[in-house]
């Protein structure tokens, strides 16, 4: 039996009950018209939107930290931070004539609902590829009018290198250019593995930074194959080692012992005990 299409005015009319949820983000908006108004907080008063990405950019980090502790109630701390400093951005551009944040909302909706065609259309789609496929053909239409001379064009030039490399091999691959299989990736890795070494042994700094670079970009290919996101999983295994290393410099402080003055055989006896608790703990390998 073929699923029923939703409409997006249906899935309006269910919400229609829920409209006090809104008052909150009514009171969050005149909370910074009042903060940015002639009797405000000079501070608030004084930042401008370029000011503001600093900030915000810190506020979401921070609500990745609290997503990945797993505690819902800092997640939702987090989030108020974030959604603040939006509704602050949206609040500076209203007050010069150019939107306000009901027009990027709107904007947003209709986006979503152009680009879900197999929800509130009449477009079937079987898998996560199918989906990804359909989005860059929709944005593609969409942006069609702008001058473009590469995929990559819309790639934000700020983002961090490890997202930046994962997102252009991502956008790389769907043009086709592409590996075939796991297997040819990982020998291309191999091979990028075997040009530092190589690098190593001319003893040039420059030509070594770039092979190593190369080892990266592979690694990032690698982890794409495999379903992984690069980001997350070093983001996961520089927390495990951080656990395991502060686990060490407790055990050492306990005993009145300096890690720096520590052998190197005592220093590896902890740390196999470290991974013995964190496994425990966490179940980590």
């Amino acid at each position: 039996m073929e699923k029923p299409k939703i409409t997006f005015q249906d899935s309006e009319q269910r919400q229609s009950n829920d409209s006090k949820n809104l008052i909150p983000i009514s009171r969050l908006m005149k909370l910074v018209e009042t903060l940015r108004g002639e009797n405000g907080c000079p501070w608030d008063r004084k930042q401008t939107s370029k000011s503001m990405t600093i900030h915000l950019l810190e506020e979401v980090y921070e609500l990745i930290d609290s997503i990945e502790s797993g505690l819902p109630d800092e997640v939702c701390e987090e989030l108020g931070d974030v959604l603040f400093h939006i509704v602050f951005i949206a609040s500076l551009y209203k007050d010069k004539g150019y939107f306000d944040l009901s027009n990027a909302a709107t904007k947003i909706t209709e986006k979503m609902i152009r680009r879900h065609p197999h929800i509130f259309g009449d477009t079937t789609v079987d898998t996560v590829e199918d989906v990804k496929r359909q989005w860059r053909e929709i944005k593609g239409k969409e942006n069609s009018h702008v001058v473009s001379h590469s995929v990559l064009d819309s790639i934000p030039a700020g983002l961090p290198a490890l997202m930046r490399a994962y997102t252009i091999s991502e956008r790389a691959a769907g043009t086709g250019f592409d590996w075939d299989t796991m297997n040819d990736v990982m020998k291309q890795t191999e091979e990028e593995w075997t040009e530092f070494h190589t690098a190593l042994s001319h003893e040039s700094h420059e030509e070594a930074s770039l092979e190593f670079g190369d080892i990266l970009f592979s690694l990032v290919n690698v982890a794409r194959f495999a379903g992984i996101h690069p980001e997350t999983a070093l983001s996961d295994s520089v927390k495990k080692f951080e656990k395991r290393f502060r686990f060490m410099e407790k055990k050492l402080q306990d005993n009145g012992e300096k890690i720096e003055e520590t052998s190197r055989q005592r220093l590896h006896t902890l740390w196999e005990e470290a991974k013995k608790m964190t496994k425990n703990i966490d179940g980590y390998k």
